[in-house]
């Protein structure tokens, strides 16, 4: 797999903490900076598969943004009065 360099910009701060989290995971800092990426990336694409799920189950039930809305309130509410 080939890999290609690129320049990012951080803060001081912020590259002092990653710099600290990879000594202690014994890393460089591209590998810490390479598997934020991926987590984030896989992270990215869980969520999507949430909201698409969500979607395509709103629209098979004919559910608005409202009705969604509305039974979130009414388990909250029903969780209130059992707690």
């Amino acid at each position: 797999m080939s890999s290609v360099t690129v320049n990012i910009s951080f803060q001081d701060s912020l590259l002092a903490e990653i710099d600290a989290e990879a000594r202690k995971e014994s890393r460089t800092r591209s590998e810490l900076l390479r598997e934020a990426a991926r987590l984030y990336v896989r992270r990215q694409k869980r969520w999507d598969n949430v909201f698409t799920l969500g979607d395509r189950t709103a629209r098979s039930h004919d559910l608005s943004e409202a009705d969604v809305v509305r039974e979130i309130r009414s388990v909250r509410k029903r969780k209130r009065r059992t707690s």
